[in-house]
């Protein structure tokens, strides 16, 4: 009976010893969490576009910087291929801040790297953590930097004195394409909510779609795209097939 009972305290503490060892791991983090993470807010959004870059796909959540970060999404970027790409820009006179939604994603090792070569002609300045939020149920990271690609002037603060879309460097269809389809991978109100939140919209805008005139043939997102751009882009009655867009501002200059 001795044994008995001595056998029956050994399985108890153990047993004790056990729930205790499982109730000390709240609160542990996996080791080796990423250090860094990237707000995109323009083609970064479209998942085959970001996941272009890096050796691996990288899972992204849907979140919003405020407008206390103090700069508006704007067609700001000229391309050296010869077109305006998204970026941000500080208000100008008489504007304020908005805010910006988009997508966050983890960087490790060498993907900063392949990221900050992708968008070389940004600059990368962090997000304050107290300027961002989680807009579904995934969460933000607990910790680590988050940053921000922004255009940058040589000899000017980022996103200051930035040029606007024109003749030779209008907005393009398919990189606007690419950014809608990336918001409607998070429904249709993330979609709209990038172009009402997107200044700097402009006439010089170039249709330049594969196929433009039978766009369903290679983009089944066409007309969710058009839907959304006609009902809130400013200057989308102005966008122009290829060659309307040369006689009218490229071959009568």
């Amino acid at each position: 009976m001795r044994a008995t009972r001595v056998i029956i305290a050994a399985v108890l503490l153990v047993a004790a010893s056990q729930v205790a060892a499982a109730q000390g791991y709240w609160g542990r983090m996996l080791p080796g969490q990423p250090g860094n993470f990237i707000f995109g807010y323009g083609s970064l959004i479209n998942s085959a576009s970001r996941n272009a870059t890096p050796p691996r796909p990288i899972h992204a959540i849907p979140v919003r910087v405020s407008a206390a970060f103090g700069y508006v999404r704007t067609w700001d970027d000229r391309s050296r291929s010869g077109f305006t790409a998204l970026g941000l820009a500080r208000p100008g006179p008489g504007a304020e801040a908005m805010t910006i939604n988009g997508v966050l994603f983890p960087v490790d090792g060498n993907e900063m790297a392949a990221f900050d070569a992708r968008e070389a002609a940004y600059v990368r300045v962090e997000v304050p953590r107290s300027d961002i939020e989680a807009v579904s149920w995934q969460r933000l990271p607990a910790q680590g930097k988050i940053w921000v690609y922004i255009p940058e002037r040589p000899g000017e603060a980022p996103g200051m004195d930035l040029p606007p879309p024109d003749a030779s460097f209008p907005l393009l269809q398919s990189y606007i394409d690419l950014v809608i389809e990336g918001g409607l991978e998070y429904g249709p109100g993330f979609a709209r909510e990038i172009i009402a939140t997107t200044a700097g919209w402009s006439r010089f805008w170039l249709n330049d779609r594969e196929l433009a005139r039978r766009p369903w043939v290679f983009d089944k997102d066409y007309s969710a795209v058009d839907h959304l751009l006609a009902a809130l882009a400013p200057h989308f009655a102005d966008r122009l097939f290829p060659e309307q867009y040369a006689a009218r501002n490229l071959l009568s200059k």
